[in-house]
């Protein structure tokens, strides 16, 4: 028989496990999220969360608690009498209180390859990092920080044109895809556990916006695995000095290319910079205020002399 879950979850990332788990065809009771947040110029809409919105589509009941730590909300969870729950990027810290409602245990899907990158960034600092390769893992979930048995495991290679958008978007549905597979498991009483092992642990601490300035004094391998790890978001920037005024810039996507100079030198007309060893060449960027576009776009409305730089 099909499993009767609690989904919890709040952004994109964790929409196509929400939709799978549905397309299978198990009994969702409900879907936890976080609250709508203010949107519009004047704060005035209120923005659900993407799960939400998924949800509501789906016809499925949706709860928007700010706490799951009164009594009241632990009633509230233990009515809905399920077998598991399914976590997926929901945000909020579950105690042990709600981790032994359901019948089954609570499930989380992580994006790395614990015990590596435990912590609330794990897509961004596994490319950020230089790592070849990461993953996405199904957990049976305890009060630690990601600290709970495995169940089920993919992996995926990490090459030097990846963004983290791209990695998102590939792990969100291989995600689903393992999420699926799991409960399938669970629900024949076959899914088998293994503890994490103690040794390379590692935590993927949040992004820091102060981390964003590009340090050009480095290999550029370096440099392109920190540019492509935080884009989009918050995006890595270095400032151009141009004879008018300086001007941030937002980089997106880059290679690696020839060239020496001085660090964060532009060597050419086609935006190659210089690195410590090395250098890059951008692909896409972004202007503060403006949409993303491609270097050649950039170069045809701001053309560059000889020995402009990048900080």
């Amino acid at each position: 028989m099909p499993l009767r879950l609690i989904f919890m979850g709040t952004p994109d990332f964790s929409v196509p496990t929400l939709l799978e788990l549905a397309n299978a065809g198990h009994d969702i009771a409900a879907v936890y999220t976080r609250a709508p947040k203010p949107a519009g110029r004047r704060g005035l809409t209120l923005q659900p969360t993407p799960v939400e919105e998924a949800a509501r589509r789906l016809g499925i009941p949706v709860f928007t608690p700010s706490t799951l730590k009164t009594p009241e909300a632990l009633e509230q969870f233990r009515a809905h009498k399920t077998d598991a729950a399914v976590v997926v990027a929901y945000g909020m810290i579950l105690r042990q209180a709600i981790l032994d409602t359901p019948a089954l245990g609570c499930y989380n899907l992580h994006a790395s390859l614990l015990p590596r990158w435990r912590g609330a960034a794990p897509i961004n600092r596994a490319i950020m990092a230089g790592d070849a390769e990461t993953g996405i893992m199904v957990m049976k979930m305890d009060v630690g920080l990601d600290t709970g048995d495995v169940a089920m495991a993919e992996r995926v290679a990490i090459t030097d044109d990846m963004t983290a958008a791209d990695l998102h978007d590939r792990l969100s549905r291989l995600g689903a895809d393992l999420a699926v597979r799991a409960m399938a498991a669970l629900e024949r009483g076959q899914l088998q556990l293994t503890k994490q092992p103690s040794d390379g642990v590692t935590y993927a601490a949040k992004i820091d916006k102060a981390e964003a300035h590009i340090d050009w004094n480095r290999p550029a391998h370096a440099v392109l695995r920190h540019i492509h790890g935080l884009s989009p978001f918050p995006g890595a920037w270095g400032e151009l000095q141009t004879p008018a005024e300086p001007a941030r810039i937002k980089i997106l996507r880059c290679t690696l290319a020839d060239g020496t100079g001085a660090p964060g030198e532009v060597l050419d007309d086609q935006l190659t910079i210089a690195c410590a060893e090395g250098a890059i060449r951008i692909v896409e960027l972004q202007r503060a205020g403006k949409a993303p576009m491609k270097a050649a776009e950039f170069l045809n409305g701001t053309p560059l002399k000889h020995g402009a730089r990048f900080t």
